[in-house]
């Protein structure tokens, strides 16, 4: 198990070093392998694809860390999230370019659901039409963060999440306000 872990190691940092010098659709197996003197079977044994590390990179650096029990809160959740994405930006900037099956904008997606679910039921809570909300949020929260990385421009992860905050909270207090006028009662 530690060899294993040696190599995909091995071909994880190739792969970062590659993407910072060219597109994620110009890099083939055999520059990944030829930057870690590994060969293609090598590779073949550890990752169905190029895509198939990209994701491993995330799942090991980030995803097998969290722990949701670990947080007071949803907003420190996204912090942590936003704060890893910034300082790896330049590696899943080039990452989430690429849309598609197999891609890492799509496992990213499924790997953050249940977090993005979770942000989403702490900030709006339970109802009668709780599947919905925590769709639309989580979907919401999932383009959020995509744009903000890919953002040339990118603000500071803290402002960024200081930024959503706001935005929720704004936009319930209006929501709430119009239906109020409106005499419509909360679902």
């Amino acid at each position: 198990m530690a060899d294993s872990n040696i190599t995909r190691n091995a071909m994880a940092a190739a792969m970062k070093t590659l993407m910072k010098e060219k597109k994620l659709s110009k890099i083939s197996i055999a520059d990944i392998c030829g930057a870690c003197g590994m060969n293609r079977n090598s590779f073949y044994y550890h990752f169905k694809d190029k895509y198939d590390l990209v994701n491993w990179i995330f799942y090991t650096e980030f995803v097998s860390n969290i722990q949701l029990e670990d947080y007071p809160d949803a907003l420190h959740l996204l912090e942590d999230i936003c704060d890893y994405l910034y300082q790896e930006r330049t590696f899943y900037k080039a990452a989430l370019k690429i849309e598609g099956q197999n891609s890492f904008r799509e496992y990213f997606s499924e790997v953050m659901e249940p977090y993005l679910r979770y942000l989403a039921d702490q900030i709006m809570g339970g109802g009668k039409e709780e599947e919905f909300f925590l769709r639309f949020f989580g979907d919401a929260f999932l383009m959020a963060i995509i744009r903000w990385v890919m953002d040339e421009d990118i603000m500071q992860p803290r402002e960024f999440v200081r930024q959503l905050d706001a935005t929720i909270s704004l936009g319930a207090k209006k929501i709430t306000e119009v239906k109020q006028k409106k005499g419509v009662s909360e679902p």
